[in-house]
């Protein structure tokens, strides 16, 4: 009996420890990437990698404030306008996504009619098709009507990337609600529009939560569509880093300290509704 504890113990600290050293591979570039944000030039460009090294806010400096972070690299002052850019794309983007796609996600659970199914498919093949594919058609439509390097042609050409996504997931949480729940309150005498506000919604709230991280770490994470269809003024941040390389050098530690910057909002909201995102992320996983 204790031989076979013993064994169970070892096993259990091999398992823990093959755990770790993946979590170590699986995140390293990301630690890398932290690294260098706090290195100076002359530690990044050091044939030999060095993971000790005295850290320095001199990057972060150069891409806050602007100036000179050290007498090789020059401040990228633009960085926070691209910032900016990508809060109100994304945001605007996933604010508008849920405002028609829950509706939408809603009546394909619900209602019965010619070609429900056939929609939703089209509302998710819209994600199987690559965006390059779509580009040039999309950039001469935008020329055409004036939307080309405005917030309002990016935000409703991100809606090729939250919306489907909104409307595909959402419609799984109300198929899961028990169809019973709406019918009792609308013998309780409310309107189709008070059982989708006071029944429906807040049963999928959490739902609704993990959705909406996803559509917007997918629309934030976007390059292709900032990068063609916006200029410098627009810029999202994802595009904005490439300003740090130029045909002289590239700058190295405040391309990393803005990555780091960029990571960060994603995060730090999937933090902070973490309870609501892993609840969400399970609904209808165990089904009665």
């Amino acid at each position: 009996m204790k031989q076979a504890q013993q064994y169970s113990s070892k096993r259990q600290i091999l398992i823990w420890l093959a755990l770790a050293g993946y979590a170590v591979f699986a995140l390293f570039p990301l630690i890398w990437v932290v690294m260098m944000s706090f290195k100076s030039h002359i530690d990044i460009i050091s044939p030999i990698p060095k993971f000790i090294f005295t850290p320095s806010l001199d990057n972060y400096k150069a891409i806050l404030f602007g100036g000179q972070s050290t007498q090789y690299e020059v401040g990228q002052t633009d960085f926070l306008l691209y910032f900016k850019n990508s809060c109100i794309i994304t945001i605007s983007a996933v604010l508008l996504s849920l405002l028609a796609g829950v509706p939408a996600a809603y009546a394909l659970a619900r209602y019965r009619f010619r070609f429900k199914d056939d929609i939703a498919f089209t509302f998710l093949s819209f994600r199987f098709a690559p965006e390059i594919a779509v580009i040039i058609p999309i950039y001469i439509l935008y020329q055409k009507l004036h939307l080309y390097n405005t917030y309002v042609g990016l935000i409703f050409v991100y809606q090729l990337i939250t919306l489907p996504l909104i409307v595909w997931i959402i419609r799984g949480y109300f198929e899961d609600i028990s169809v019973e729940i709406e019918q009792a309150a609308k013998l309780d005498g409310y309107s189709w529009w008070g059982v989708f506000t006071k029944i429906a919604l807040p049963l999928v709230k959490p739902g609704l939560a993990s959705t909406a991280v996803l559509a917007f770490i997918f629309a934030w994470n976007n390059f292709i569509f900032g990068l063609i269809l916006g200029s410098s003024d627009t810029y999202p941040s994802t595009v904005g880093t490439l300003g740090f390389i130029s045909y002289e050098s590239v700058l190295w530690g405040q391309m990393a300290a803005a990555t780091v910057i960029t990571i960060l909002p994603p995060l730090i909201l999937a933090v902070f509704i973490q309870k609501y995102l892993v609840r969400g992320l399970t609904m209808g996983a165990i089904r009665g």
